[in-house]
């Protein structure tokens, strides 16, 4: 099962060097300048950076993430992120594409550098994670993203 280390990192570089601003989405309401602020919210969150509301359950800690990050399953479009990571609502918004791009590209190497010079912070749906769960989330979320773009 693939998490993001330096080669899965390098992976998803490259296929972040693919988007362009014009790229079009197969599927959701963001546009890729919109999904390139996501995850960069998404990861800065992960590294303690950001903070979200919580909506975790019993549900959503337990059989949501295992399923999540503990099977092959693709996971399914179209489920509302928080409202904090929303580039619709109070996620960060978009300025400049290159920039923007650049600053997710730096967010995704510091993730998944070692040592660590960050703590993983809570998720705001599956809650308290171990390093290989946010790990293989980091991954996950990032090639689903890529994936909406065709790329």
């Amino acid at each position: 099962m693939q998490t993001l280390d330096s080669m899965e990192a390098q992976l998803l570089l490259d296929r972040l060097g693919s988007l362009r601003p014009e790229s079009q989405a197969i599927w959701g309401k963001m546009n890729a300048h919109q999904m390139i602020c996501h995850l960069t919210d998404a990861f800065t969150l992960a590294m303690s950076e950001r903070s979200a509301s919580e909506a975790v359950t019993v549900l959503n800690r337990t059989l949501v993430r295992w399923v999540a990050l503990h099977t092959s399953l693709t996971w399914p479009k179209g489920v509302p992120t928080r409202p904090e990571v929303d580039q619709l609502v109070g996620g960060t918004r978009p300025l400049e594409f290159t920039r923007d791009a650049e600053a997710l590209a730096a967010a995704i190497r510091r993730f998944a550098q070692v040592p660590r010079d960050f703590k993983f912070g809570r998720h705001p749906i599956f809650g308290d994670l171990t390093e290989w769960e946010w790990l293989r989330w980091g991954y996950l979320h990032a090639d689903h993203h890529f994936r909406q773009f065709g790329v």
